[in-house]
């Protein structure tokens, strides 16, 4: 089969045809350019939608431009026709290509690939009269054909076309070349039963007519009859007025008036927890924060950003984590804090499952250019609860942090041996700017929010949402490290640029694991495996990418670190248990290639895998949890592993 696409088939003018011209020539070649078409749209149609989109390709080939007049230019010599029959017969047979062409998800289909608007016919089905055996088998032998190729079949029987004029008509109709000359060859693989080719088989203009199926037709109708009335009284219960069911339904009066929803629109009702309440608290989470800022006594600006948060307008820009909801509040919501940051007054709420931020401009009040966010943060823990985004502009990101936390710094992911450099906070915990990468366009610094608590150091990265991930390093088995150690930033300096596969999905926390290192062939130096894992605060929706580090050229990997440069992604999954507490193993495997031009397939697993085995393309075995195997260019190989258990394992997909 040809690979044609619907790009490819575009219009070739063959020259200035006036509209007058090709009209004439239509109606007088009418039977034959819709045989033509007929032909050259697959059978699979059916003979009935066959028929009517062949009428419907010959109709619609008019040009749709009329020229500026004057005399037409000569003729070529190698034009055997009127130059408006060749126009109207070229478009024709371009339409009918991409009539057959089927239908793709990346590519916008075209009007000639749906079924014709005109001619429609309702209640029959039409098709040409039945031919004999010969027919039959010759029908079943174009079927068998690409487009371009039943399409040189026709010209060359109905229009007596040799090979070099077949080429140049299909080149009018959009074809490439090369594609065009396969064509050829295709078509020659046919017995050339030309003759058989005037039958009336093949005639969709001599049609016969019989009834489509008459009990589904029935059923149809009656079904369509029946919902047509339940729409009907459904409708006129709706409108019913006085205690009937009205616009809003069996809903209590206008929203304001409940007092549930009013108590959570009041101001005076938020939540407001005092300064030291957290060190005597059994909890360590956003729910002991204090109302903290300069404006957290302003009534109108809290005022304002519960009724935005109740009802926002068209005016507000809104954002939300994937899976968080953005309704109202169910009741009094916590203060968190309030005041005017970067030129605008911001408000962080808290109803328990999330965190709320309301921002306006300060230099006009209520005047629109509100943004409300919202993040979801049920199970937040200290650390998930460490740090939320108070203000955010192009380049750059403030923090307010937890009344827990001690100290704050930047640390660059992709500089693991440069020491973390300190971010200022004000009184009330928010701290100086710093370069965010969550709208970076390209991975030349990836800077993080390094907190410091009674219990250890913790890194937070922003990835476009109100709360930052937090970074982990190690095996998902045990307890997660935080990235801190010199061991686990070297391996972040390898897959942070990974990060940004996860930005705005509500990733809750990530964890880096190396999970092997190996000594490459042919004196190579030694590469690691990386398996990277996003948790989200939903639950599901996590993401797994295993990646392979190479040796930087004349790096050192002394020790087993992680080889300089970005790691390159393998394999990818989404919702799969691999690297995480449920499945905390992994498989995955890499073709590479050596310094000599040897290519070679790698596969790594975790440690609980006694032997690793690929097939297909490429064959070997190996006992452990480490293979390579001589390979050649763009080989493909199915790996599998065995576990210490004996249990069979695939890689990573």
């Amino acid at each position: 089969m040809l690979n044609v696409s619907t790009q490819e088939l575009a219009p070739t003018p063959l020259g200035p045809v006036d509209v007058e011209q090709a009209e004439a020539a239509l109606v007088e070649h009418y039977p034959r350019l819709v045989r033509i078409a007929y032909l050259v749209l697959p059978p699979t149609l059916g003979r009935n939608r066959r028929v009517l989109t062949a009428h419907a390709l010959v109709q619609g080939a008019l040009p749709r431009r009329r020229t500026s007049g004057g005399v037409p230019g000569p003729r070529r010599t190698e034009d055997a026709v009127d130059p408006g029959y060749a126009y109207v017969r070229g478009e024709a047979l371009r339409q009918a290509l991409i009539a057959g062409l089927p239908l793709r998800r990346r590519a916008l289909p075209r009007r000639a690939q749906f079924p014709p608007l005109l001619p429609h016919v309702w209640g029959l089905r039409l098709f040409p009269r039945a031919g004999g055996a010969d027919e039959l088998a010759l029908d079943q032998r174009l079927s068998a054909l690409s487009g371009p190729a039943r399409a040189v079949y026709v010209l060359r029987g109905l229009e007596r076309q040799g090979d070099p004029e077949v080429l140049r008509v299909l080149a009018a109709a959009g074809v490439p070349a090369a594609e065009a000359a396969a064509a050829l060859e295709e078509a020659d693989g046919v017995e050339a039963m030309y003759a058989l080719l005037d039958s009336p088989e093949f005639d969709p203009c001599s049609l016969q007519a019989r009834p489509t199926d008459l009990m589904r037709r029935r059923q149809h109708g009656r079904a369509a009859l029946a919902a047509a009335a339940a729409v009907l009284v459904c409708g006129t219960l709706l409108g019913l007025p006085g205690d009937g069911w009205g616009r809003s339904g069996a809903a209590a009066p206008a929203y304001a008036r409940n007092p549930a929803a009013e108590a959570a629109l009041d101001p005076g009702t938020l939540k407001r927890v005092p300064a030291g309440f957290w060190q005597s608290s059994a909890r360590t989470d956003f729910s002991v924060w204090p109302a903290r800022g300069g404006l957290t006594g302003d009534r109108a600006l809290l005022g304002r950003a519960l009724a935005v948060w109740a009802r926002p307008g068209p005016s507000v820009r809104s954002s939300a984590t994937p899976g968080t909801p953005v309704g109202p509040p169910m009741g009094p919501s916590q203060l968190l804090f309030a005041g005017e940051v970067d030129g605008s007054r911001v408000v962080l709420l808290h109803d328990g499952l999330r965190a709320v931020r309301y921002a306006e401009p300060a230099a006009g009040a209520g005047r629109g250019g509100a943004a409300l966010d919202f993040a979801r943060t049920d199970g937040a823990d200290a650390v998930g609860s460490a740090a939320l985004v108070v203000s955010r502009t192009t380049a750059n990101v403030r923090y307010l942090t937890a009344p827990w936390v001690r100290e704050t710094a930047v640390r660059d992911l992709l500089a693991p041996t440069k020491t973390p450099w300190r971010l200022e906070r004000d009184a009330y915990g928010v701290t100086e700017v710093m370069l965010s990468p969550a709208q970076a366009r390209d991975c030349t610094a990836w800077n993080t929010l390094q907190v410091r608590d009674a219990t250890g150091v913790r890194l937070l990265t922003d990835l476009g949402e109100l709360v930052p991930a937090r970074l982990t390093s190690g095996p998902p088995g045990t307890a997660p490290v935080d990235g801190t150690g010199a061991a686990a930033r070297t391996a972040w300096a390898s897959t942070a640029c990974r990060l940004t596969t996860v930005r705005s999905h509500g990733v809750r926390a990530v964890n880096a694991w190396q999970f092997a290192t190996q000594r490459l062939p042919e004196g190579g130096g030694r590469a690691a495996w990386l398996c990277t894992r996003a948790e989200t605060w939903r639950g599901t929706g996590s993401r797994v990418l295993a990646e392979f580090a190479a040796p930087a050229p004349g790096g050192s990997t002394a020790g087993g670190t992680v080889p300089g440069g970005t790691a390159a992604v393998v394999a990818k999954a989404e919702e799969s248990p691999a690297c995480g507490p449920r499945e905390p193993r992994v498989l995955s495997g890499v073709l590479w290639q050596a310094k000599s031009g040897q290519w070679y397939v790698l596969a790594a697993g975790s440690e609980d895998f006694a032997s690793l085995r690929t097939t297909g393309g490429v064959r070997g075995e190996a006992e452990g949890r480490l293979l390579a195997v001589k390979a050649k260019a763009g080989a493909r190989a199915d790996l599998n592993g065995t576990l210490d258990d004996g249990t069979r394992v695939g890689a990573l997909r």
